[in-house]
């Protein structure tokens, strides 16, 4: 049986991810010349057709796997332990963060590596990628008005901060530079330091 003919059967939602999943393998193992509609349908197993219907066509290709990759970010941050207090849950956002780069890294390679030439996010797209870092701004907030940072502390640069160091340490986990127990050594090493730079407390423990 085809991927189509077995996913199709779980409904249009099912449909959407499976065809999202599929056009993002294949621009990892084989890169952007693959993403077309014709490519796609033949490892489908379907028409050009659905793939018109579902997407509108290969710009909404490229939309939908940056969308979907940040919605699925936002869903995994939402889904983060919150228990022991603000710090313990930002400290539980990082390691969300990292997971989520790891499990989706096809599509976090679209969300920030420009893999697909021409691409370019629009408005509404960019909207979907700040509501998955709003979860973590939130959480930031939390610890500045627990007093867990220094007074006067704005949220925005350190989300901003606690973001960057994060990203760079996936960018280099991710093109292989390190990896295993490692890697999630440097993750958590760049992410406490940019979260020490603010605390009230400088010595305080920060959350593993």
């Amino acid at each position: 049986m085809s991927f189509y003919l077995d996913v199709r059967e779980r409904g249009e939602a099912a449909l959407r991810t499976g065809l999202i999943d599929l056009a993002a393998q294949l621009l990892t193992d084989e890169g952007s010349s693959a993403l077309t509609m014709r490519r796609m349908a033949t490892t489908a197993g379907c028409s050009t057709t659905v793939l018109y219907r579902v997407f509108g066509g290969k710009d909404g290709i490229a939309d939908a796997l940056y969308r979907e990759g940040f919605t699925r970010l936002k869903r995994r941050l939402e889904e983060a332990p919150r228990g022991g207090g603000p710090a313990e849950h930002l400290a539980s956002l990082g390691r969300a963060y990292r997971d989520n780069a790891l499990v989706e890294r096809n599509l976090y390679r679209v969300m920030f590596f420009a893999v697909i030439p021409g691409f370019a996010p629009d408005e509404q797209a960019r909207a979907v990628a700040r509501a998955s870092l709003d979860v973590l701004r939130a959480a930031v907030a939390a610890c500045a008005e627990a007093g867990i940072f220094t007074r006067g502390t704005d949220p925005d640069e350190v989300t901003d901060l606690l973001w960057a160091a994060s990203h760079g340490a996936l960018s280099l986990e991710l093109a292989g530079h390190y990896g295993g127990e490692t890697a999630a050594v440097r993750y958590r090493a760049l992410t406490t330091a940019a979260v020490r730079a603010f605390l009230a407390d400088p010595a305080a423990p920060w959350p593993p």
